[in-house]
């Protein structure tokens, strides 16, 4: 029997938290997270603006309610209220630049703005927490290209074992060593 795995996502949005627009990203993230995870998944969704403290609040809220991935999506430009990379590095223990660098890689052949992004991804404790962009075609495109690794990566900081579907997404696991 799979694991039951509890996922936060974290929407920094100033409009969409004031009610001008509805969040899309959230609800495409949570429909691709479905696509590719086999394991039951309890959401923990929070949509709030463009704030330091309630990001890092945020973050510390889902890390109590055991979360073993926390996504975000929003903040990652070079605008100044986007502030959610900050926050992301402030709390993490571990930062893991190779998914930024991946999905900036992956962005850049569909728009050369993504040069201006600065997603990324660290640990903290067993949660893995990771920035991606604001839209969810581009949510789509870069999960794309860095979940394979997320799995792995949970392991390795001792998180639940993660069950990808293979039918949507390959991961990536070491083979088991014969003794």
């Amino acid at each position: 029997m799979l694991t039951k795995i509890n996922i936060g996502i974290i929407i920094t949005s100033d409009r969409a938290s004031k009610g001008l627009y509805k969040d899309l990203s959230g609800e495409a993230l949570k429909n691709i997270l479905k696509l590719y995870i086999k394991n039951e998944i309890n959401f923990e969704y929070r949509l709030i603006p463009d704030e330091y403290l309630e990001v890092v609040a945020s973050f510390k809220e889902l890390i109590l309610l055991n979360c073993s991935l926390i996504f975000t999506s929003g903040g990652t430009g070079p605008a100044k209220r986007d502030i959610t990379v900050e926050a992301t590095e402030a709390i993490c223990q571990k930062m893991l630049p190779g998914f930024g660098e991946l999905m900036r890689a992956e962005s850049f052949k569909y728009v050369s703005t993504a040069i201006l992004s600065r997603q990324t991804a660290g640990t903290v404790g067993s949660t893995l927490i990771v920035n991606l962009p604001g839209k969810p075609q581009s949510i789509e495109q870069c999960l794309k290209v860095v979940f394979p690794a997320i799995p792995y990566c949970v392991d390795l900081i001792e998180g639940p074992y993660i069950e990808a579907n293979k039918e949507n997404i390959t991961i990536f696991r070491p083979a088991e060593k014969k003794i």
